[in-house]
């Protein structure tokens, strides 16, 4: 059993399992529409970016992140590159979270999260109502924004985990 959590390809492949996660989330936009959940909807790639960026900034580049929000735009039907831009900007407000504290704490990082999500989301909702003239339902957004805030413990716990496997794996 050591010999297995010594290999090198499981090694490589934690390292590359939130960059694979991305943009398996991007490329298939599930949502609960197959469910007949009407107002159930979270996004999985913004808790997904935050974590990561915040946590261990080292597993997902900015590059990579760029690139899955071209590829969500053109999965939704979206003008390109607005997903892109949100995408960044999580990362920025994740990198000063990241630079102004000094002790991680989940509380802030989940309050942190709920006022990056509305900022985000409020800014896609300004770009796609006001300058491209796309109809917007403002009410799928701040149901998107609730339950994406109240799924972080939930998926903070699973990061957390295949972080520390990482850096397990990484410092053997």
């Amino acid at each position: 059993m050591s010999s297995l959590n010594k290999s090198p390809f499981l090694k490589i492949f934690l390292s590359y399992v939130p960059f694979i996660m991305l943009f398996f989330s991007v490329f298939n936009e599930f949502d609960f529409n197959y469910l007949k959940l009407d107002y159930f909807a979270f996004n999985f790639v913004h808790l997904l970016i935050f974590f990561w960026t915040l946590r261990n900034p080292d597993q997902l580049g900015y590059l990579a992140i760029f690139f899955a929000g071209i590829i969500n735009d053109v999965v939704i039907g979206i003008p390109i590159g607005i997903s892109s831009f949100c995408y960044l900007i999580l990362c920025s407000v994740t990198a000063y979270i990241r630079n102004i504290t000094l002790t991680p704490n989940f509380m802030k990082d989940w309050i942190s999260l709920l006022f990056t999500i509305l900022l985000i989301n409020s800014i896609q909702v300004i770009i796609l109502d006001l300058v491209f003239l796309i109809k917007v339902d403002y009410t799928n957004y701040l149901i998107n924004s609730g339950f994406t805030f109240l799924f972080y413990p939930i998926f903070f716990l699973f990061f957390n985990f295949l972080n520390e496997k990482i850096s397990y794996q990484t410092n053997d």
